[in-house]
């Protein structure tokens, strides 16, 4: 039975609040001596960095698009036994999903968790019409837990009494939060959301601001009440299997470009029985004794000119590709194994074991879930099997050279992919491509990189 005590933070739509909110609580309850776990619903990386720093503990990824319900109750009951509480942030607003259904939309994971759902409202030159958008939200799906109210950028006393005295009367719901119009309050921005706390130079500082201004404006103890009369779920999980049969070393290239790993990624790895070995493609040589590599996103572009300049690294791993190394790339990888990068008008030299020119655009050039096919023969999937994940990436092939052995793994069913509805870049034993996979609702990610690392291992390399 699952009994953690948990909150949903959730919005009527993006940019209402929920990140600061989140992140702050995260840190005014780890300030407490509470064991915080946060969770962000929806395909995202830097939200869940901040919100990682903010508890002090990984953060984990739930999402109906990638999982079932019940691997999203085993996840959630396998990662908060001994926590203190779950502060999980949605994303979008609190219905929004791929259909008219919401099928994966934040209400429906709150749902399945029966977690009680905190609603943010952006006040912004809007009184008595809240009351009449919350209340909307409570009666669209009766079945979605919504039990408190935080009211963000209030223009005054006055504005704050209207509302919270509408919610009162018309919802029946407590406001548990109101926040007044911060500039004080910054999470900066880049092209894909926010900037990666890795690169914010006063991560820490902003975390305590948020922290800050969250015990002054929001009724913390009530929340914490709220979040301790969530339903226990009646869910046995069963335990996450250890297989540790074959050990094998997978090198993780993991420093302020690359940054974007799942830790259920990591975590499946090392119950399959990897030894992850972490290095950075910045300052490192590419460790000695490696059976994989896995390369994940980031934002290489902002660090091509460091990239570049470890030269000793990028002949290192191009050479190992040639003599066989499994390698396997996830978009900001692609970027570094590709030929040249080029950035604000300049060129840099990458990797080069695809002869690819990698550009970077103003605007999105995939953005969202993914549906892809294995349509050739790899060295990671069969072909035939159907995949979800997800894609951001404002990169893109500018030109790209013929040569022998390079093809394309995957065709697209849905998203946009590398070029013309086609995917996963390979060449020997490497598989470069702009979709993200999970590995709780994709084992054939897990399997995948185990395989073709044990028979590197044991000089096996054949595939079919």
């Amino acid at each position: 039975m699952i009994k953690c005590p948990r909150l949903t933070i959730a919005g009527l739509g993006g940019d209402t609040g929920k990140t600061a909110v989140s992140v702050g609580l995260c840190r005014v309850w780890q300030k407490q001596k509470h064991k915080v776990i946060p969770f962000k619903k929806g395909p995202d990386y830097i939200d869940m960095g901040w919100l990682s720093r903010g508890a002090n503990h990984p953060c984990y990824n739930i999402d109906l698009f990638f999982m079932s319900k019940d691997q999203i109750l085993s996840s959630f009951s396998f990662n908060t036994k001994n926590a203190d509480i779950a502060v999980i942030e949605g994303n979008r607003g609190l219905y929004d999903g791929m259909d008219i259904e919401g099928s994966v939309s934040t209400a429906e994971v709150s749902k399945v968790l029966q977690s009680p759902v905190i609603l943010i409202v952006d006040c912004t030159k809007v009184t008595r019409t809240v009351a009449a958008l919350v209340l909307g939200c409570q009666t669209f799906d009766s079945e979605v837990p919504i039990k408190g109210v935080i009211l963000n950028k209030l223009a005054g006393l006055r504005h704050e009494s209207v509302i919270s005295k509408s919610i009162e009367k018309y919802c029946h719901l407590p406001v548990v939060g109101a926040i007044p119009k911060l500039t004080n309050i910054t999470f900066p921005g880049r092209h894909l959301g926010l900037v990666p706390p890795q690169e914010h130079p006063m991560a820490e500082e902003s975390i305590d601001k948020a922290a800050d201004i969250m015990s002054k404006h929001l009724d913390t103890e009530q929340l914490w009440k709220i979040a301790q009369e969530a339903a226990p779920l009646d869910f046995i999980a069963e335990e996450y299997p250890e297989i540790t049969e074959k050990q094998v070393n997978i090198g993780i290239i993991r420093d302020s470009a690359f940054q974007f790993y799942y830790p259920e990624n990591l975590d499946a790895l090392k119950r399959s029985g990897a030894n992850l070995i972490e290095f950075s493609a910045l300052t490192d040589n590419l460790p000695p004794l490696l059976d994989a590599l896995y390369i994940a996103g980031g934002f290489p572009e902002t660090h091509a000119a460091s990239l570049a300049a470890n030269e000793t690294l990028r002949n290192a791993i191009k050479q190992a590709a040639e003599e066989g190394l499994p390698i396997y790339a996830e978009c900001g990888g692609l970027m570094y194994l590709s030929q040249e990068l080029q950035w604000e008008g300049k060129k840099y030299p990458m990797v080069g074991i695809f002869p690819a020119v990698i550009g970077v655009s103003k605007k999105p050039q995939g953005h969202g879930y993914t549906v892809i096919e294995i349509e050739s023969v790899n060295p990671y999937f069969k072909a035939g099997d159907i995949l979800h994940g997800h894609e951001f990436h404002y990169s893109y092939i500018l030109t790209m050279a013929k040569k022998d052995g390079v093809f394309f793994a995957f065709k697209m069913k849905k998203g946009e992919g590398i070029k013309k509805g086609m995917d996963g870049l390979c060449y020997k034993n490497v598989l470069a491509t702009y979709t993200h996979l999970h590995a709780l609702g994709t084992n054939e990610w897990v399997k995948g990189i185990m395989h073709i690392a044990v028979a590197n291992k044991e000089k096996n390399l054949s595939f079919d």
